[in-house]
């Protein structure tokens, strides 16, 4: 799954398209390295999210193309 989708499905961003844009702008990390919006999510993969001051890291648990608002949160762990 896309890193930008992936990123929606899991609700950790609310919209796809601002995922894309936080993506192009070098504020997601993936394992350490800044990704594109294209990268395939893998399970086990360390996701971190800087937004203005605030960092979220995150680890891959599942990967599922649609999801409840309830279980998004048994996507993934934060680290």
């Amino acid at each position: 799954m896309r890193l930008d989708k992936y990123l929606k499905v899991s609700r950790l961003i609310k919209r796809r398209t601002v995922a894309n844009e936080a993506c192009d702008n070098g504020r997601i990390s993936v394992n350490g390295r800044v990704v594109k919006a294209s990268y395939e999510v893998k399970i086990g993969d360390r996701i971190e999210i800087t937004m203005g001051t605030r960092t979220v890291a995150v680890e891959v648990l599942q990967i599922a193309e649609a999801v409840r608002k309830d279980d998004a949160g048994a996507m993934y762990k934060e680290v």
